[in-house]
């Protein structure tokens, strides 16, 4: 039986790079560096009302989304069902009634995967305090870099011994 998982059991410390750095590129807390006090007074926060800015946030929810949609079908396997020894086409009887059907269950399965990281991060915004600009700036140049590249060393170091 061939595991679905993606890549989160072969690169979790890539997924766990990948879920920081998405969170800071989509400006969620704790690293919502424009949206700080100081700058409510200024900005977007207070040039628009209404429709604009809740198109602001509209953009805002929808990065959230995509980048949940690259977090699962780069690490969670996609369509995949991800919970081993559940054989999913067997019990909904996929390989009989494929077509429609089939590609109606793995766009849910999808989606469900997705909105499980937009909770992880809705949670993540209610419980992590924020940080400070050079804060941010340490985590990624002094942490998240190091600790990638030695995970791609790490990485192309095993799959040439593998060859």
């Amino acid at each position: 039986m061939v595991f679905g998982g993606g890549d989160l059991w072969r690169q979790p410390i890539g997924f766990l790079v990948f879920l920081i750095s998405s969170l800071a590129e989509c400006e969620r807390l704790p690293f919502d560096l424009p949206e700080a006090e100081e700058e409510l007074v200024a900005g977007y926060q207070t040039e628009y009302s209404g429709i604009k800015y809740a198109l602001f946030y509209l953009a805002s929810y929808l990065n959230l989304l995509v980048s949940s949609l690259f977090v699962t079908v780069l690490y969670l396997g996609g369509w995949n069902f991800s919970i081993p020894y559940i054989p999913i086409p067997e019990l909904f009887r996929i390989n009989q009634m494929a077509g429609i059907f089939g590609m109606t269950i793995d766009i849910f399965i999808t989606l469900a995967k997705a909105y499980l990281f937009l909770f992880i991060s809705i949670t993540t915004r209610w419980t992590l305090p924020r940080m400070r600009i050079d804060q941010l700036l340490n985590l990624g140049w002094k942490f998240l870099l190091p600790i990638s590249l030695g995970n791609l060393l790490l990485t192309t170091s095993s799959q040439l011994v593998s060859l």
